[in-house]
């Protein structure tokens, strides 16, 4: 028979574990270090081919971005070329020649305007210096100060972006009218 007042030791299953040597705790501090360590350099490391893989991305989309407008643009350096080759034909009618060329420059002016260019032609409107450059001032019985007289070149945009302003010729009003500043 047992006696009941001798227990045999139970470890108990919520009580913390026995404390590590400070050596088994040193090495798992170093393996832990080593460990954050090799996964930093990982991390940097993919962190610098991100980097590369995105400046060459960028470049080989700015060497290319072109290609569909250049693509697009081949159809109308075809038809510049027979126009030119109907020049040069014996029986060449030039109101028909002049025809062409103004289709031509119709396709042309479509086609940019599919990729987001827009033209700047102001005539009549009043003057912008944001969309406009001012050539000289001239005056004009016909149409009002400060409003485009004549409009020397198109001004472009692309995208709502200012590419090139339009060069005008403001109206200074009518000659006798003084402005007053």
């Amino acid at each position: 028979m047992t006696d009941s007042n001798t227990a045999e030791p139970t470890h108990d299953p919520a009580s913390p574990p026995a404390p590590e040597p400070a050596s088994d705790a040193l090495a798992a501090a170093k393996k832990e270090a080593a460990d954050h360590y090799d996964r930093f350099l990982r991390v940097t490391a993919d962190l610098e081919n991100f980097r590369r893989r995105t400046v060459r991305e960028k470049d080989e989309l700015r060497l290319f971005a072109a290609s569909k407008v250049l693509e697009d643009l081949l159809p109308v350096l075809d038809n510049l070329g027979l126009g030119l080759a109907a020049t040069k034909q014996p029986n060449a009618d030039l109101k028909t020649l002049a025809g062409g060329v103004e289709m031509v420059l119709q396709q042309l002016r479509s086609l940019l305007a599919n990729h987001g260019l827009k033209e700047i032609n102001p005539l009549g409107q009043p003057f912008d210096p944001h969309q406009h450059e001012s050539l000289s001032h001239q005056p004009s019985a016909e149409v009002k100060a400060d409003h485009v007289l004549t409009v020397v070149r198109a001004g472009y945009s692309l995208n709502g972006r200012l590419l090139r302003p339009a060069s005008v010729v403001v109206s200074s009003g009518a000659a006798g009218d003084v402005r007053a500043s």
